[in-house]
């Protein structure tokens, strides 16, 4: 069994400078995420308006799958014209890992 997850820190439109317009942005996000089956929060920058951070985290029978779910998430989230994706923190985990 193999665990990933991935963060993605995201710069939001100038636009958000409100939490409910920042939720505007992140929600669509995070569904579009889940499509991929896998556990997707706003996770960091709860306070501040322009940016956002959104946790993915998958678990498979094997590695590369669990590198391709993460390929794939990351692929869709720098595809969306309203935001930019300014860094990817990514972690896999497997059963000897302590």
């Amino acid at each position: 069994m193999f665990t990933g997850n991935a963060v993605f820190d995201l710069l939001l439109p100038g636009d958000s400078r409100s939490l409910k317009a920042k939720r505007s942005y992140v929600r669509p996000i995070v569904a579009a995420l889940r499509r991929f089956e896998v556990s997707a929060a706003e996770v960091g920058a709860l306070d501040l308006h322009g940016r956002a951070e959104i946790a993915v985290a998958v678990v498979a029978a094997e590695a590369t799958h669990v590198r391709e779910v993460l390929d794939s998430c990351e692929r869709m989230v720098a595809a969306r014209p309203e935001v930019e994706l300014l860094s990817v923190r990514r972690r896999l985990y497997g059963v000897d890992d302590d």
